[in-house]
């Protein structure tokens, strides 16, 4: 670990730095720039623990919770040769955008690959989600924390809404963004991968007649779902090797898209799991 720095103090909410850092909110400016924040303790920890290395680190000591204190996570940050600025309580108010911040907010690089970036970081029998234009970052979040806890090798983004960067998604991932290896492709482009590395596709779809436990996902798998309202595009149900759905007694016709998600990719986990493929 590095030499740490003394950290830069700022204690006004008018200073410029404090001002800019609510534009990468945006996602023009994050496409420009190619940052986004991590905000929240625990958020940050996980990316650093994911190799991350944040450009600069806003702090406020006055909002820490004793978690914070005890593990040195300033120090480990400043060790690694990040700029360390120190606010008040008031400016870093001005920078946050959650409610009940911890004292946290990183500026670190967005994650910026594509499918073919994904081929060499891919197992022999890999277990990958695709997520077809979905709109929310929680629900983008979410499916990511189901993909770190169920060990999915890959995420891909297909003709996203919103990217991977927007600090959104990376709070409702809880930092995993940065832990599960993640892409962004339009719709054609993920399907010939996918055809590419003799990745079989299952479609989540209402309107299919199988269900999601009758299809073997103990080999090479792809599980796609779709936007909130709509779903799949015909486009992509046409190109699935399967179409599944996900059986229903209540009188809603359909489940929140991440609970879709989790639910067959949880199948899978557990079939390949009872046929020796890896996972812990």
């Amino acid at each position: 670990m590095g030499h740490v720095r003394d950290p830069l103090i700022i204690t006004s909410p008018a200073n410029p730095r404090v001002k800019a850092l609510p534009l990468l909110r945006r996602r023009r400016t994050r496409e420009q720039e190619g940052r986004t924040l991590i905000e929240g303790y625990e958020e940050l920890r996980l990316a650093l623990d994911a190799g991350v290395v944040p450009h600069v680190l806003f702090y406020c000591p006055d909002l820490m919770g004793p978690e914070a204190l005890t593990f040195g996570l300033v120090d480990r940050i400043g060790g690694l040769g990040t700029e360390l600025v120190q606010l008040s309580r008031a400016a870093f108010a001005k920078a946050a955008y959650r409610e009940g911040p911890d004292g946290f907010l990183a500026v670190v690089d967005t994650v910026d690959r594509r499918c073919a970036d994904m081929s060499a970081l891919l197992p022999d029998c890999p277990l990958v989600l695709v997520a077809q234009g979905v709109e929310k970052p929680g629900n983008l979040g979410a499916m990511l924390r189901t993909a770190d806890a169920a060990g999915v090798d890959a995420v891909i983004a297909a003709d996203p809404v919103t990217d991977w960067g927007n600090p959104n998604t990376v709070r409702a991932s809880k930092g995993t963004v940065f832990s599960v290896p993640v892409a962004s492709d339009s719709t054609a482009v993920t399907l010939d991968w996918l055809r590419e590395h003799g990745i079989p596709l299952v479609a989540a779809t209402p309107e299919a007649d199988l269900a999601h436990t009758d299809v073997d996902y103990t080999g090479a798998v792809a599980i796609a779902v779709g936007t909130e309202k709509a779903g799949l595009t015909p486009a992509l149900i046409a190109a699935a090797d399967h179409r599944v759905r996900i059986p229903m007694v209540g009188r809603a016709d359909s489940l929140n898209v991440a609970t879709s998600a989790a639910i067959i990719v949880y199948e899978a986990v557990r079939q390949r799991r009872q046929g020796g493929v890896r996972g812990d």
